[in-house]
Order: structure tokens, then sequence, then C-alpha cells
């Protein structure tokens, strides 16, 4: 029997009123600046935008990050580095 699920380690996203976020399994953090936010974590990258983000709290050896700012959203990105989302999909 096959195991499907990417990693057996939980990645838990906590968004508290659009201002404040907390993710866990986090690798490293590839960029960032005001407008966005690139994360490699154990279910793969996460793409946060917004406005004014800042990385109040880093933990790379538990895996965790505190993001404050007006956050417009938050997605995987797949392997090719681009956002999943639907019109993604179709012009595949």
């Amino acid at each position: 029997m096959t195991d499907n699920r990417i990693n057996a380690k939980p990645q838990n996203i906590l968004l508290e009123d659009r201002n404040k976020a907390t993710i866990s399994g986090v690798e490293q953090v590839d960029s960032f600046n005001d407008t966005t936010i690139i994360l490699s974590t154990i279910k793969g990258g996460l793409s946060i935008k917004g406005e004014g983000l800042n990385v109040g709290k880093l933990n790379l050896d538990e895996g965790n990050i505190k993001i404050s700012g007006l956050i417009n959203s938050i997605s995987y990105i797949s392997k090719e580095g681009t956002p999943k989302n639907f019109m993604g999909k179709i012009f595949k």
C-alpha cells in the first residue's frame, strides 16, 4: 500500500483578521519585501501577498514564522514557480 501524502508532518496556517499570520512547517524564507513573501515549506512553496508585510518572528529550528501586515492572498506555488489557480490550470 502506497502513502500518497507529501509529508506526514502537519502544516498549519493561522490567519487572524487579515493582518496576522502564523505558519508552521517553514523550511526557509526564499524572498520577502513589503508586498510579497515567498516561503519553502514541508508542503511546497508558499506565496503570501499583501501590503506592508513584515516578518515578525522566524524560527527555522521549529519551522515557524509570524507575519504581520495586510494579507491579500496565501497560495501554494507549483513546481514551475507560479501560483496554482483556476486560470493557471486552464492555460497550462
